[in-house]
């Protein structure tokens, strides 16, 4: 079957790496799963039998690669107390108690997408005992802490559980576990837990509202930064079962646990796992190791010590363990995915991806969300991928920021024209469900810098970091299809790639990215979403 789109806007194909602005082509024609042509209508050859798609002068872009996803996860989101607009105690358990009110029969009560500074950064299951008997669950927004009340705190038995090295139960003056829970004893305690709550089937049913709410996105690949056995095992059999109309690249997760010999047979397991799934549909392309936590938990490990902090938070990993296991998964071909928010941190990945990191595995690093001006070169140096979420740098997420570390450290935050002027490859990704999943928001910020959360206001965040629409457009197409190995055969609008692609209505202009509208999305040659059916 061959189609035909003309009179549209067609995005003429870059690569990762080029700069400026955009130029359209107005026909494209594709021929069952591959795109055939691009450029003008006067110039196309077209078959006689050929089905003929009028686009009304809408623009057609290669399909978005969420470069940074939890799929899963974000598919149970769905199915949580949205708490993102709470902005007070009072507003948080208000909307906690109509939920349980309306909800009698539901036996754990899960909440998202709590903003710590609505709390002053407090969290304490007395705060919530008294709304509801069952256990509660809160997700913070940015999913590094866990807010929980004493029903949820005594299943999971956190009162007597030991500390564990890079994370923090906290306690009371009597030992006993307070309310909040992070990083390592959220991964390690917290999550075990609450995933065993679900049954095989919950999981399904959320990964498959995971699947909808992505191709009606505008989304033909996923890159899932936090891969584990069960979910891989469960998405294997989805696969099976139904079809996913987008393409999943995975890292391996491998947890700090203080055990060397533990983190080896991780990464051997991701290695061994890369051989047995080469299809570029579904595969293992790396691991994934998280060096630090967030700005908003205190938990990112910065070069400077937080406001009103005597001593400053160093990286989970121990920097020569780090490099002895990235050193395994580079000799063995696999490419590394390191988590480095704090100016700390991301200087300890770089460090170690200069010393043990080959070029050719694309190593890259996750948000980077306050990074020197030194280590912001040392990126394109070193040929190492920023892999970014612009949607974390909205305002509305950035109001405590300055508190937590400062008005002139704050002037470092987010530095994206910093990364691609030293000649980064930079990849966009959403990191769905610590914020919204949709493309164009996280393009909005990204170009703007202003907020697509309250869009009325005019602050922005840093908006000598933003960048081009047409670099923004790149990183989560072309860019995304790079930093998973990927251009070859997808990521842009050319001969010979698989026609992966959207038709959007919008116009081509950053400020007006929160207008458009997915119409359609085809995977493959396949229309798999279309607006007008739905």
């Amino acid at each position: 079957m061959t189609s035909v789109f003309r009179n549209g806007r067609i995005l003429v194909p870059s690569s990762p790496s080029a700069r400026g602005g955009n130029e359209f082509a107005e026909c494209m024609i594709i021929k069952d799963d591959r795109i055939a042509y691009v450029g003008s209508l006067d110039n196309a050859q077209i078959p006689a039998d050929a089905n003929l798609i009028d686009l009304e002068n809408q623009v057609v872009i290669p399909g978005f690669i969420d470069a940074h996803v939890h799929i899963l996860s974000y598919g149970q989101s769905l199915q949580k107390i949205d708490l993102i607009e709470c902005t007070s105690l009072e507003q948080i358990r208000a909307k906690i108690k109509a939920y349980a009110d309306a909800n009698p029969s539901v036996p754990q009560i899960f909440c998202r997408g709590w903003i710590q500074s609505s709390t002053q950064g407090i969290a304490l299951a007395s705060m919530l005992d008294d709304l509801d008997p069952r256990p509660i669950f809160i997700d913070s927004f940015d999913l590094h802490s866990m807010w929980c009340n004493s029903a949820a705190l005594d299943g999971m038995k956190a009162h007597t559980a030991p500390d564990l090295p890079g994370g923090c139960i906290h306690r009371d003056q009597n030992g006993r576990a307070s309310g909040l829970l992070d990083e390592s004893a959220l991964s390690n305690l917290a999550w075990p837990y609450v995933e065993s709550l679900y049954s095989k089937e919950d999981k399904l049913v959320a990964l498959d509202a995971a699947v909808h709410a992505y191709t009606a996105a505008g989304y033909t690949g996923i890159v899932d930064m936090a891969m584990d056995e069960g979910t891989w095992e469960l998405l294997n059999e989805y696969r099976r079962e139904k079809h996913i109309p987008f393409h999943i690249a995975a890292h391996w997760l491998v947890p700090y646990v203080n055990d060397q010999e533990t983190h080896f047979r991780t990464v051997d397991r991701a290695i061994t796992l890369r051989e047995q799934f080469k299809d570029n549909d579904f595969c293992i392309v790396g691991i994934k190791l998280i060096c630090d936590g967030v700005v908003d938990g205190c938990t990112a490990a910065l070069l400077q010590p937080y406001t009103g902090k005597a001593d400053r938070v160093e990286p989970i990993w121990p920097e020569d363990q780090l490099r002895e296991v990235v050193q395994r998964a580079d000799s063995a071909g696999i490419q590394c995915a390191i988590h480095a928010i704090g100016d700390r941190a991301i200087h300890q990945a770089i460090d170690v991806l200069s010393q043990v990191g080959t070029p050719g595995r694309r190593h890259r690093i996750e948000h980077l969300e306050l990074t020197t001006s030194e280590d912001a070169k040392r990126l394109g140096q070193l040929g190492i991928t920023a892999s970014v979420q612009p949607v974390h740098s909205d305002p509305a997420l950035f109001k405590a920021w300055p508190s937590l570390v400062g008005p002139d450290r704050c002037k470092r935050a987010f530095a994206y024209k910093e990364f691609l002027d030293g000649g980064a490859p930079l990849a966009v990704g959403t990191d769905a469900p610590t914020a919204r999943h949709l493309p164009f928001p996280n393009l909005y910020n990204a170009t703007t810098r202003r907020s697509a959360l309250e869009p009325e206001t005019i602050n922005t965040v840093n908006a000598h970091f933003g960048i081009s629409l047409a670099d923004a457009a790149t990183a989560a197409t072309a860019g995304a299809a790079y930093a998973r190995f990927a251009e070859s055969w997808t990521g842009s609008l050319q001969p010979g790639l698989q026609a992966d692609f959207l038709v959007v209505g919008m116009q081509w202009a950053p400020e007006t990215l929160l207008e458009a509208k997915v119409c359609q999305t085809w995977y493959r040659g396949k229309k798999i979403f279309d607006a007008s059916q739905v």
